[in-house]
């Protein structure tokens, strides 16, 4: 098991280690709520959505909103109703290797981190046993898309 010490100079520490467990194997979206705002004050940015508002922004998560799968689930291009920005959602594989810890772990370090070269996370949603992580949408694609769409030249002197 692995700890990370999420302690910030002159703030207590965030502890997703606290965080019980519902009988369905979630955690209540209370207590997720609970423990980002212990977090540092004013440093947590990250909204909170129920799936209803995230399942009419990818209009249910319709195959036409599909935009690609990782190792942690499936992520939708989504539109929100209430600014109309669009958004890439995250929807975590239920069955997949994420747990509730580390899906903690990842909105508080998200909501922490801002560098024009990230990718910004707007907001959760952890309704029942659904996990789902809401950034902005890129529209010329990942990082991924772009290094394994490309053609790279290593002259011969460099052996690959």
């Amino acid at each position: 098991e692995v700890e990370v010490d999420l302690t910030l100079p002159h703030h207590k520490p965030l502890r997703p280690d606290k965080l019980r467990s519902t009988s369905n194997g979630g955690a209540s979206k209370r207590e997720f709520t609970a423990a980002l705002k212990d977090g540092p004050p004013g440093q947590i940015a990250a909204q909170t959505f129920t799936f209803r508002e995230l399942a009419a922004a990818t209009k249910n998560f319709r195959p036409q909103s599909f935009l690609g799968e990782g190792g942690f689930g499936r992520v939708y291009k989504g539109r929100l109703e209430s600014t109309g920005q669009a958004v890439a959602v995250k929807q975590l594989d239920r069955n997949g290797l994420q747990g509730n810890r580390e899906f903690l772990v990842e909105v508080l370090m998200l909501s922490l981190l801002h560098h024009p070269n990230l990718v910004s996370l707007i907001g959760y949603c952890a309704d029942g046993d659904q996990r789902l992580l809401v950034y902005e949408f890129m529209p010329l694609g990942s990082l991924e898309d772009h290094l394994h769409g490309m053609i790279v030249f290593f002259p011969p002197h460099i052996g690959m």
